[in-house]
């Protein structure tokens, strides 16, 4: 989105996009229940909350995606707890947010590493800075980072013990739109989408050419410039019917939701460019 901008694509397109940087999911949460944003980037857990009861946004395209060599959440291990395998996390302590994707993404991986619901112990951490410090200081055995938090954690000695590169159907973020958004401004959101598919490949064919954005834009801790290494962001895509079912499922279980929620009242890929 910040490469659209800087390439003037908004611009040429005849639209205003305004970028609204919030501190955390919550804030996020509230500035889009308030109506101050049309907006946001966000990914399935809270979209299926939002429409829980009635459609209030949908998905319109995929903002990443995890792939075999770019995980998007990592689980690391402090240098201090001797963890390197999925099997040393049987009964220790995670540090996560509950009832988002961070838990989803949790249980999933060490599902899919052969761990039993039993054996996955996990506490509440909401904050993204407050789980890194806890987790470099040694006060939690382990910790569920999205990127570049979980590269920042790596680099200060804490192991990478399983990612969703092992797992990428479960690695998603979205940008969702409004429902009120979709109706009143059905071409800006289409215009917004063909921007940013070319800013897309631009970024992909070129990932070293925006390191001055990523700093300028802090889009990356300052100990992480010059080396953190861009992702291949996703072309124009939506999630599955499958993916929401696996998320659905999830949540059910753990008693965030009482029934499925429609695809079709969750993703609408009719406003990407054909």
């Amino acid at each position: 989105m910040y490469a659209a901008e800087a390439q003037g694509y908004f611009k040429e397109a005849g639209i205003n996009v305004e970028f609204v940087p919030v501190a955390s999911a919550a804030e996020r949460d509230q500035v889009m229940q308030s109506g101050q944003v049309d907006g946001m980037i966000n990914d399935l857990t809270s979209t299926v909350l939002y429409n829980k009861d009635a459609q209030k946004i949908a998905v319109v395209r995929f903002a990443r995606i995890a792939s075999a060599d770019q995980p998007q959440f990592s689980l690391l291990a402090s240098k201090a707890s001797g963890i390197t395998t999925p099997d040393g996390l049987k009964g220790v302590e995670i540090g996560i947010s509950e009832g988002t994707v961070i838990e989803y993404i949790t249980d999933r991986l060490l599902q899919n590493a052969g761990l039993t619901n039993d054996e996955i112990k996990t506490t509440n951490i909401p904050q993204i800075p407050v789980r890194l410090q806890m987790l470099a200081e040694g006060q939690l055995p382990a910790a569920m980072l999205p990127e570049p938090a979980a590269s920042l954690a790596a680099q200060g000695g804490s192991v990478v013990v399983i990612s969703d590169a092992s797992l990428p159907a479960v690695g998603t973020s979205e940008i969702s739109f409004s429902v009120s958004t979709l109706k009143a401004k059905p071409e800006t959101v289409r215009k917004f989408l063909a921007a940013l598919e070319k800013a897309t490949a631009d970024v992909n064919n070129n990932p070293d050419q925006w390191n001055t954005l990523l700093t300028d834009k802090k889009l990356v801790p300052a100990p992480l410039i010059g080396k953190y290494q861009l992702p291949k962001f996703p072309t124009a895509s939506v999630p599955s019917e499958a993916q929401l079912k696996d998320v659905q499922a999830w949540m059910m279980d753990k008693g965030l939701i009482s029934a499925e929620v429609p695809y079709n009242q969750l993703v609408d890929a009719s406003y990407l460019p054909k």
